[in-house]
Protein backbone atom coordinates (compact mmCIF):
# COMPACT_ATOMS: atom_id res chain seq x y z
CA UNK A 1 0.00 0.00 0.00
CA UNK A 2 2.79 1.99 0.81
CA UNK A 3 4.16 2.73 -2.75
CA UNK A 4 0.54 3.25 -3.84
CA UNK A 5 -0.15 5.86 -1.52
CA UNK A 6 2.77 7.49 -2.36
CA UNK A 7 2.00 7.19 -6.18
CA UNK A 8 -1.24 8.75 -5.19
CA UNK A 9 0.03 11.58 -3.26
CA UNK A 10 2.16 12.73 -6.13
CA UNK A 11 -0.47 12.51 -9.02
CA UNK A 12 -2.95 14.47 -6.69
CA UNK A 13 -0.16 16.98 -6.27
CA UNK A 14 1.18 17.09 -10.12
CA UNK A 15 -2.88 17.38 -10.71
CA UNK A 16 -2.80 20.39 -8.57
CA UNK A 17 -0.08 22.08 -9.37
CA UNK A 18 -0.84 21.81 -13.30
CA UNK A 19 -5.23 23.24 -11.99
CA UNK A 20 -2.99 26.04 -10.51
CA UNK A 21 -0.65 26.90 -13.49
CA UNK A 22 -4.12 27.28 -15.52
CA UNK A 23 -6.30 28.69 -13.00
CA UNK A 24 -3.08 31.72 -12.49
CA UNK A 25 -2.50 32.16 -16.08
CA UNK A 26 -6.06 32.18 -16.78
CA UNK A 27 -8.13 33.33 -13.81
CA UNK A 28 -5.41 35.45 -11.99
CA UNK A 29 -8.37 37.06 -9.92
CA UNK A 30 -9.00 33.71 -8.58
CA UNK A 31 -5.53 32.10 -8.04
CA UNK A 32 -5.20 35.38 -5.70
CA UNK A 33 -8.02 34.91 -3.45
CA UNK A 34 -7.23 31.23 -3.08
CA UNK A 35 -3.57 31.22 -2.57
CA UNK A 36 -2.04 34.71 -2.65
CA UNK A 37 -4.19 36.54 -0.26
CA UNK A 38 -4.46 34.03 2.57
CA UNK A 39 -0.35 34.20 2.61
CA UNK A 40 -0.20 37.59 2.52
CA UNK A 41 -2.66 38.26 4.71
CA UNK A 42 -0.54 36.43 7.89
CA UNK A 43 2.61 38.66 6.28
CA UNK A 44 0.80 41.27 7.23
CA UNK A 45 -0.76 40.26 10.61
CA UNK A 46 2.79 38.92 11.68
CA UNK A 47 5.10 41.64 10.91
CA UNK A 48 3.32 44.77 11.04
CA UNK A 49 4.88 45.22 14.66
CA UNK A 50 8.74 44.36 13.45
CA UNK A 51 7.96 47.11 10.57
CA UNK A 52 6.35 49.39 12.39
CA UNK A 53 8.87 49.68 15.18
CA UNK A 54 12.24 49.68 12.66
CA UNK A 55 10.26 52.41 10.55
CA UNK A 56 9.47 54.83 13.22
CA UNK A 57 6.02 54.12 12.85
CA UNK A 58 5.25 52.81 16.63
CA UNK A 59 4.91 55.64 19.21
CA UNK A 60 5.56 55.18 23.18
CA UNK A 61 3.09 56.16 25.41
CA UNK A 62 6.50 57.53 28.15
CA UNK A 63 7.89 61.14 27.07
CA UNK A 64 11.30 61.21 25.35
CA UNK A 65 12.36 63.71 28.32
CA UNK A 66 12.17 62.83 32.18
CA UNK A 67 13.76 64.35 35.20
CA UNK A 68 16.16 62.04 37.31
CA UNK A 69 16.75 64.07 40.64
CA UNK A 70 18.36 67.65 39.28
CA UNK A 71 18.66 66.36 35.47
CA UNK A 72 16.17 66.63 32.35
CA UNK A 73 17.49 63.31 30.65
CA UNK A 74 16.42 62.72 27.07
CA UNK A 75 16.81 59.55 25.07
CA UNK A 76 14.62 56.92 23.21
CA UNK A 77 11.54 56.12 25.09
CA UNK A 78 10.99 52.63 25.46
CA UNK A 79 7.99 49.94 24.83
CA UNK A 80 6.58 51.58 21.90
CA UNK A 81 3.02 50.83 20.68
CA UNK A 82 2.31 50.26 16.85
CA UNK A 83 -0.63 51.68 15.20
CA UNK A 84 -3.55 49.63 15.06
CA UNK A 85 -4.53 48.50 12.08
CA UNK A 86 -7.90 46.01 10.48
CA UNK A 87 -7.55 42.72 9.47
CA UNK A 88 -6.31 42.76 5.60
CA UNK A 89 -9.33 43.20 2.74
CA UNK A 90 -9.05 41.05 0.01
CA UNK A 91 -9.04 43.23 -3.27
CA UNK A 92 -9.44 41.86 -6.80
CA UNK A 93 -5.52 41.44 -7.05
CA UNK A 94 -4.22 42.65 -3.81
CA UNK A 95 -5.19 43.50 -0.02
CA UNK A 96 -5.74 47.10 1.63
CA UNK A 97 -5.67 47.59 5.33
CA UNK A 98 -7.07 51.00 7.51
CA UNK A 99 -4.05 52.22 10.02
CA UNK A 100 -5.26 54.40 12.72
CA UNK A 101 -2.74 57.18 13.56
CA UNK A 102 -1.43 58.33 16.92
CA UNK A 103 -1.78 61.85 17.66
CA UNK A 104 0.77 63.58 15.97
CA UNK A 105 1.55 62.00 13.04
CA UNK A 106 0.79 62.31 9.62
CA UNK A 107 0.43 60.04 6.32
CA UNK A 108 4.00 61.63 5.38
CA UNK A 109 5.80 58.96 7.49
CA UNK A 110 3.79 55.99 5.68
CA UNK A 111 4.88 57.13 2.31
CA UNK A 112 8.26 56.99 3.28
CA UNK A 113 7.76 53.27 4.87
CA UNK A 114 5.81 52.03 1.33
CA UNK A 115 9.19 50.51 0.60
CA UNK A 116 9.68 48.62 3.28
CA UNK A 117 5.95 47.45 3.54
CA UNK A 118 6.35 46.01 -0.09
CA UNK A 119 9.69 44.03 0.84
CA UNK A 120 7.57 42.96 4.24
CA UNK A 121 4.74 42.13 2.70
CA UNK A 122 5.85 40.86 -0.45
CA UNK A 123 3.80 42.56 -2.71
CA UNK A 124 4.56 44.68 -5.87
CA UNK A 125 3.65 48.37 -4.62
CA UNK A 126 1.65 49.74 -1.87
CA UNK A 127 -0.04 52.96 -2.18
CA UNK A 128 -0.67 55.32 1.17
CA UNK A 129 -4.13 57.57 0.75
CA UNK A 130 -5.92 59.24 3.89
CA UNK A 131 -9.32 58.93 3.51
CA UNK A 132 -10.52 60.86 6.61
CA UNK A 133 -8.35 62.61 9.20
CA UNK A 134 -6.69 60.12 11.81
CA UNK A 135 -6.59 57.12 9.18
CA UNK A 136 -4.51 56.08 6.49
CA UNK A 137 -5.53 53.45 3.95
CA UNK A 138 -2.73 50.90 3.01
CA UNK A 139 -3.55 49.71 -0.97
CA UNK A 140 -0.94 46.63 -1.76
CA UNK A 141 -0.99 45.29 -4.95
CA UNK A 142 0.13 41.83 -5.23
CA UNK A 143 1.56 41.83 -9.17
CA UNK A 144 1.51 44.44 -11.70
CA UNK A 145 -1.27 44.79 -13.41
CA UNK A 146 0.22 46.84 -15.97
CA UNK A 147 2.31 44.15 -17.32
CA UNK A 148 -0.51 42.28 -19.13
CA UNK A 149 -3.21 45.13 -19.35
CA UNK A 150 -6.27 42.98 -20.21
CA UNK A 151 -8.90 45.96 -20.84
CA UNK A 152 -11.48 46.01 -18.18
CA UNK A 153 -14.70 46.81 -18.60
CA UNK A 154 -16.59 50.27 -18.43
CA UNK A 155 -20.21 51.63 -19.13
CA UNK A 156 -20.17 52.66 -22.84
CA UNK A 157 -21.03 56.50 -22.31
CA UNK A 158 -21.34 59.58 -24.73
CA UNK A 159 -17.51 61.22 -24.92
CA UNK A 160 -16.02 58.39 -22.89
CA UNK A 161 -13.19 56.37 -23.99
CA UNK A 162 -12.33 53.22 -22.49
CA UNK A 163 -8.20 54.03 -23.01
CA UNK A 164 -6.36 50.79 -20.96
CA UNK A 165 -5.96 49.24 -17.30
CA UNK A 166 -5.32 51.58 -13.90
CA UNK A 167 -1.89 50.00 -11.81
CA UNK A 168 -5.17 49.32 -9.48
CA UNK A 169 -6.12 46.74 -11.88
CA UNK A 170 -9.45 49.13 -12.76
CA UNK A 171 -10.32 50.34 -15.96
CA UNK A 172 -8.72 54.05 -17.03
CA UNK A 173 -11.23 55.83 -18.97
CA UNK A 174 -10.89 59.10 -20.14
CA UNK A 175 -14.72 60.66 -20.31
CA UNK A 176 -14.61 63.98 -21.51
CA UNK A 177 -17.77 64.81 -20.00
CA UNK A 178 -16.03 65.08 -16.77
CA UNK A 179 -13.05 66.53 -17.38
CA UNK A 180 -13.52 68.41 -20.99
CA UNK A 181 -10.00 69.06 -21.65
CA UNK A 182 -6.44 66.74 -21.59
CA UNK A 183 -2.77 67.30 -22.19
CA UNK A 184 -0.61 64.21 -22.67
CA UNK A 185 2.73 64.68 -22.75
CA UNK A 186 5.75 61.43 -24.17
CA UNK A 187 8.60 61.02 -25.37
CA UNK A 188 8.71 59.58 -29.39
CA UNK A 189 7.68 56.00 -29.55
CA UNK A 190 6.57 55.26 -25.74
CA UNK A 191 2.89 55.54 -25.89
CA UNK A 192 1.72 59.08 -27.40
CA UNK A 193 0.69 57.88 -31.29
CA UNK A 194 -0.64 54.72 -29.49
CA UNK A 195 -3.04 56.54 -27.14
CA UNK A 196 -4.49 58.80 -29.61
CA UNK A 197 -4.96 55.54 -31.80
CA UNK A 198 -7.28 54.09 -29.04
CA UNK A 199 -8.85 57.49 -27.96
CA UNK A 200 -10.25 57.99 -32.23
CA UNK A 201 -10.85 54.48 -32.10
CA UNK A 202 -12.92 54.37 -28.97
CA UNK A 203 -14.51 57.84 -30.12
CA UNK A 204 -15.04 57.11 -33.45
CA UNK A 205 -18.44 54.73 -33.02
CA UNK A 206 -20.05 58.10 -31.08
CA UNK A 207 -22.38 60.85 -32.79
CA UNK A 208 -19.17 63.36 -32.22
CA UNK A 209 -17.50 65.30 -34.38
CA UNK A 210 -13.44 64.67 -34.44
CA UNK A 211 -11.49 67.65 -35.93
CA UNK A 212 -7.57 67.01 -36.17
CA UNK A 213 -4.66 69.31 -35.82
CA UNK A 214 -0.91 67.66 -36.90
CA UNK A 215 1.63 70.07 -38.40
CA UNK A 216 3.60 67.29 -39.27
CA UNK A 217 1.95 67.04 -42.07
CA UNK A 218 -0.36 64.80 -41.15
CA UNK A 219 1.29 61.96 -40.69
CA UNK A 220 -0.19 60.85 -37.67
CA UNK A 221 -3.39 61.99 -37.58
CA UNK A 222 -3.91 61.68 -41.54
CA UNK A 223 -4.16 58.11 -40.95
CA UNK A 224 -7.74 58.69 -39.62
CA UNK A 225 -8.92 61.04 -42.08
CA UNK A 226 -11.89 59.13 -43.12
CA UNK A 227 -13.51 59.92 -39.47
CA UNK A 228 -12.39 63.73 -39.34
CA UNK A 229 -14.69 65.98 -39.86
CA UNK A 230 -11.15 68.15 -40.70
CA UNK A 231 -7.61 68.05 -40.43
CA UNK A 232 -5.11 70.68 -40.63
CA UNK A 233 -1.69 69.92 -41.28
CA UNK A 234 0.06 73.58 -41.41
CA UNK A 235 -0.22 76.35 -39.50
CA UNK A 236 -2.41 78.69 -41.74
CA UNK A 237 -5.02 75.88 -41.70
CA UNK A 238 -4.83 75.76 -37.82
CA UNK A 239 -5.55 79.48 -37.63
CA UNK A 240 -8.24 78.91 -39.56
CA UNK A 241 -9.92 75.84 -38.36
CA UNK A 242 -9.40 77.54 -34.66
CA UNK A 243 -10.87 80.66 -35.79
CA UNK A 244 -13.94 78.79 -37.08
CA UNK A 245 -14.62 76.61 -33.91
CA UNK A 246 -14.59 79.95 -31.88
CA UNK A 247 -17.10 81.68 -34.64
CA UNK A 248 -19.01 78.30 -34.19
CA UNK A 249 -18.84 78.45 -30.31
CA UNK A 250 -19.95 82.10 -29.65
CA UNK A 251 -23.51 80.69 -31.99
CA UNK A 252 -23.31 78.26 -29.21
CA UNK A 253 -23.35 80.83 -26.75
CA UNK A 254 -26.03 82.37 -28.22
CA UNK A 255 -28.35 79.02 -28.28
CA UNK A 256 -27.86 78.74 -24.68
CA UNK A 257 -28.31 82.19 -23.89
CA UNK A 258 -31.78 82.48 -26.07
CA UNK A 259 -33.10 78.83 -24.33
CA UNK A 260 -32.12 79.97 -20.88
CA UNK A 261 -29.46 77.38 -20.34
CA UNK A 262 -25.93 77.69 -19.25
CA UNK A 263 -24.66 74.52 -21.17
CA UNK A 264 -25.46 72.37 -24.56
CA UNK A 265 -26.48 69.71 -22.39
CA UNK A 266 -29.75 71.37 -20.90
CA UNK A 267 -31.07 71.92 -24.61
CA UNK A 268 -33.48 69.61 -26.21
CA UNK A 269 -32.08 66.70 -28.30
CA UNK A 270 -33.16 68.53 -31.47
CA UNK A 271 -31.48 72.02 -30.53
CA UNK A 272 -28.16 70.41 -29.17
CA UNK A 273 -25.42 70.81 -31.44
CA UNK A 274 -22.77 67.83 -31.74
CA UNK A 275 -19.81 67.62 -29.76
CA UNK A 276 -16.82 68.17 -31.23
CA UNK A 277 -13.11 66.83 -29.95
CA UNK A 278 -10.26 68.60 -31.40
CA UNK A 279 -7.04 66.59 -31.45
CA UNK A 280 -3.50 67.87 -31.53
CA UNK A 281 -0.74 66.60 -32.01
CA UNK A 282 2.48 67.70 -31.46
CA UNK A 283 1.54 71.10 -29.53
CA UNK A 284 5.36 72.60 -30.21
CA UNK A 285 4.93 73.43 -33.42
CA UNK A 286 2.06 75.89 -33.31
CA UNK A 287 4.17 77.94 -30.61
CA UNK A 288 7.65 77.94 -32.27
CA UNK A 289 8.07 80.43 -35.18
CA UNK A 290 10.84 80.93 -37.32
CA UNK A 291 11.04 84.87 -36.08
CA UNK A 292 9.59 86.02 -39.49
CA UNK A 293 6.76 88.00 -38.77
CA UNK A 294 4.34 86.19 -40.17
CA UNK A 295 5.33 83.25 -38.34
CA UNK A 296 5.33 85.09 -34.84
CA UNK A 297 1.94 86.34 -35.54
CA UNK A 298 0.16 82.44 -36.76
CA UNK A 299 2.03 81.62 -33.43
CA UNK A 300 0.12 83.93 -31.27
CA UNK A 301 -3.20 83.29 -33.00
CA UNK A 302 -2.92 79.77 -32.52
CA UNK A 303 -2.17 80.42 -28.78
CA UNK A 304 -5.09 83.15 -28.22
CA UNK A 305 -7.07 80.46 -30.49
CA UNK A 306 -6.44 77.64 -28.29
CA UNK A 307 -6.96 79.52 -24.75
CA UNK A 308 -10.48 80.17 -26.13
CA UNK A 309 -11.65 77.32 -27.02
CA UNK A 310 -10.30 75.76 -24.07
CA UNK A 311 -12.09 78.77 -21.54
CA UNK A 312 -15.28 78.59 -22.44
CA UNK A 313 -15.54 75.22 -24.90
CA UNK A 314 -16.33 72.74 -21.74
CA UNK A 315 -20.02 74.00 -21.56
CA UNK A 316 -20.50 74.51 -24.95
CA UNK A 317 -19.37 70.53 -26.05
CA UNK A 318 -15.70 71.57 -27.25
CA UNK A 319 -12.92 69.44 -25.94
CA UNK A 320 -9.35 69.99 -26.47
CA UNK A 321 -6.83 65.99 -26.39
CA UNK A 322 -3.43 68.25 -27.03
CA UNK A 323 -0.53 66.00 -27.06
CA UNK A 324 3.85 66.73 -27.41
CA UNK A 325 6.70 65.37 -26.65
CA UNK A 326 8.01 68.60 -25.20
CA UNK A 327 5.69 71.28 -23.28
CA UNK A 328 7.69 73.58 -21.14
CA UNK A 329 7.67 77.28 -20.86
CA UNK A 330 10.17 78.25 -23.27
CA UNK A 331 7.75 77.44 -25.98
CA UNK A 332 5.98 80.90 -24.59
CA UNK A 333 3.36 82.30 -21.75
CA UNK A 334 0.19 80.80 -24.08
CA UNK A 335 1.54 77.02 -23.20
CA UNK A 336 1.48 77.97 -19.48
CA UNK A 337 -1.87 79.65 -19.50
CA UNK A 338 -3.39 76.74 -21.52
CA UNK A 339 -1.90 74.53 -19.67
CA UNK A 340 -3.73 75.75 -16.73
CA UNK A 341 -6.96 74.81 -18.62
CA UNK A 342 -6.13 71.59 -19.34
CA UNK A 343 -7.42 69.56 -16.17
CA UNK A 344 -6.78 66.46 -17.04
CA UNK A 345 -2.96 65.25 -17.49
CA UNK A 346 -1.47 62.34 -18.71
CA UNK A 347 2.63 61.83 -18.72
CA UNK A 348 4.51 59.30 -20.61
CA UNK A 349 8.27 59.04 -19.93
CA UNK A 350 9.67 62.16 -20.86
CA UNK A 351 13.02 62.95 -21.97
CA UNK A 352 13.97 65.89 -20.06
CA UNK A 353 12.17 66.71 -16.12
CA UNK A 354 10.68 69.78 -16.97
CA UNK A 355 8.25 68.18 -18.93
CA UNK A 356 7.00 66.20 -16.23
CA UNK A 357 7.10 69.07 -13.99
CA UNK A 358 5.09 71.23 -16.70
CA UNK A 359 2.73 68.28 -17.11
CA UNK A 360 2.06 67.07 -13.78
CA UNK A 361 3.78 69.38 -10.87
CA UNK A 362 0.79 72.20 -10.45
CA UNK A 363 -1.17 68.99 -9.49
CA UNK A 364 0.93 66.71 -7.47
CA UNK A 365 4.96 66.43 -7.10
CA UNK A 366 4.80 62.30 -5.91
CA UNK A 367 3.30 62.04 -9.60
CA UNK A 368 6.23 64.03 -10.96
CA UNK A 369 8.48 61.96 -9.06
CA UNK A 370 6.60 58.13 -10.86
CA UNK A 371 6.16 59.56 -13.96
CA UNK A 372 10.28 60.17 -14.02
CA UNK A 373 10.78 56.58 -13.20
CA UNK A 374 9.02 55.37 -15.94
CA UNK A 375 11.58 53.27 -18.25
CA UNK A 376 12.04 53.28 -21.92
CA UNK A 377 10.70 49.43 -21.74
CA UNK A 378 7.74 50.44 -20.70
CA UNK A 379 5.68 51.33 -23.57
CA UNK A 380 2.26 52.65 -22.95
CA UNK A 381 2.90 52.86 -19.29
CA UNK A 382 2.06 56.70 -17.97
CA UNK A 383 0.95 59.01 -15.01
CA UNK A 384 -2.72 59.89 -15.48
CA UNK A 385 -4.96 62.18 -13.58
CA UNK A 386 -8.68 61.34 -12.64
CA UNK A 387 -11.73 63.20 -12.36
CA UNK A 388 -11.10 63.26 -8.22
CA UNK A 389 -7.81 65.15 -8.56
CA UNK A 390 -5.70 61.66 -7.71
CA UNK A 391 -3.00 60.07 -9.40
CA UNK A 392 -2.15 56.79 -11.02
CA UNK A 393 -0.19 54.43 -12.94
CA UNK A 394 -1.44 53.15 -16.19
CA UNK A 395 -0.96 51.34 -19.24
CA UNK A 396 -2.84 52.37 -22.75
CA UNK A 397 -3.89 49.35 -24.84
CA UNK A 398 -2.25 48.61 -27.46
CA UNK A 399 -3.97 49.31 -30.47
CA UNK A 400 -2.38 48.67 -34.11
CA UNK A 401 -2.46 51.11 -36.64
CA UNK A 402 -4.06 48.66 -38.82
CA UNK A 403 -7.07 48.42 -36.79
CA UNK A 404 -7.45 51.85 -35.43
CA UNK A 405 -7.57 53.18 -39.47
CA UNK A 406 -9.78 50.37 -40.25
CA UNK A 407 -12.50 51.30 -36.93
CA UNK A 408 -11.76 54.65 -38.86
CA UNK A 409 -13.00 53.81 -42.08
CA UNK A 410 -15.65 51.68 -40.73
CA UNK A 411 -17.40 54.58 -39.40
CA UNK A 412 -16.61 57.02 -41.60
CA UNK A 413 -20.30 57.38 -42.22
CA UNK A 414 -20.77 59.25 -38.85
CA UNK A 415 -18.68 62.03 -39.38
CA UNK A 416 -20.66 64.87 -39.08
CA UNK A 417 -20.25 67.57 -41.67
CA UNK A 418 -18.86 71.30 -39.71
CA UNK A 419 -19.73 74.00 -41.82
CA UNK A 420 -18.07 76.87 -40.38
CA UNK A 421 -14.30 74.77 -40.77
CA UNK A 422 -15.26 73.83 -44.50
CA UNK A 423 -16.04 77.47 -45.45
CA UNK A 424 -12.52 78.60 -43.59
CA UNK A 425 -10.92 76.11 -45.52
CA UNK A 426 -12.26 76.66 -49.07
CA UNK A 427 -11.74 80.55 -48.46
CA UNK A 428 -7.87 79.47 -47.31
CA UNK A 429 -7.22 77.70 -50.34
CA UNK A 430 -8.68 80.26 -52.47
CA UNK A 431 -6.49 82.80 -50.78
CA UNK A 432 -3.56 80.34 -51.53
CA UNK A 433 -4.54 80.10 -55.43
Amino acid sequence: MGPLLLAFALAVAAWLLVVGDLVRRHRPAWHWYLTGYPAAAWRVVFTWRRVAMLNDLAVSRLPARTLVGHLLVKGDPVRPVAPRISFPRATRMGLSVVVRLHAGQTPATYMQAADALVHAWKVHAVRVTSPERGLVLLTATATDPLERPGLASAPAELLSALIGALDTGGAWVMNLRLVPHWLIAGATRLGKSTLLARLITQLAPQPVALVGIDCKGGMELGLFTDRLSALATCRREVVAVLTALVVDMQERMNACRTAGVRSIWELPDRLRPVPVVVLVDEIAELYLSDGTRQSKAEAEQCSTLLLRLAQLGAALGLHLVVAGQRVGSDLGPGVTALRAQLGGRICHRVNDPGTAEMTLGDLNKDAVTVAQAITAQERGVAVCTGPDGGWARARSHLTPTDEAVATARKHSGMTPELPAIKRALVALEGEVK
